[in-house]
């Protein structure tokens, strides 16, 4: 158990450390802020079982992250638009003097480097496309279809 959870706090760092790094940040609480806030937008706007299947990809500590504070009734979320998506990132992040949709960006990318390409692009999949169009393109999936 040490081990998996010493693993799962580098693999913490490194993503930190990625979104900090795309982000040209010398803060990396900032990138891990970001990180959580972006992973709770995503996840609110998921169903039940597309939530539970990302968390299972996702490391040890930072699927505690994506789930610190779920309820799951309620959710998702009908957030349709990429405003109002990035107004739930806004709820938990303080872009301040930083580009809120340039960070979420960033999270994301990192977050489709860890991930399944498979797992990515069903999240894309159920999400309205311009919530979608967030991710990163070079996944490939640009002629995939998006629920509204």
């Amino acid at each position: 158990m040490m081990r998996e959870l010493e693993g799962s706090l580098a693999k913490t760092d490194h993503w930190v450390d990625e979104i900090a790094t795309l982000m040209r940040w010398d803060e990396p609480h900032r990138a891990y802020q970001v990180l959580r806030a972006t992973l709770h937008a995503v996840r609110d706007r998921l169903d039940v079982d597309h939530v539970a299947a990302l968390g299972a990809q996702l490391p040890l500590v930072i699927r505690g992250l994506y789930y610190e504070g779920w309820h799951p009734s309620g959710k998702p979320f009908k957030v349709r638009d990429r405003g109002e998506f990035l107004g739930l990132v806004a709820c938990e992040f303080d872009a301040g003097r930083d580009d809120l949709e340039k960070s979420v960006r960033a999270v994301l990318r990192v977050l489709a480097r860890h991930v399944s390409q498979g797992e990515i692009e069903r999240v894309r999949h159920v999400l309205p496309k311009a919530i979608g169009e967030l991710w990163p393109f070079s996944m490939g999936g640009e002629g995939q279809a998006h629920h509204d």
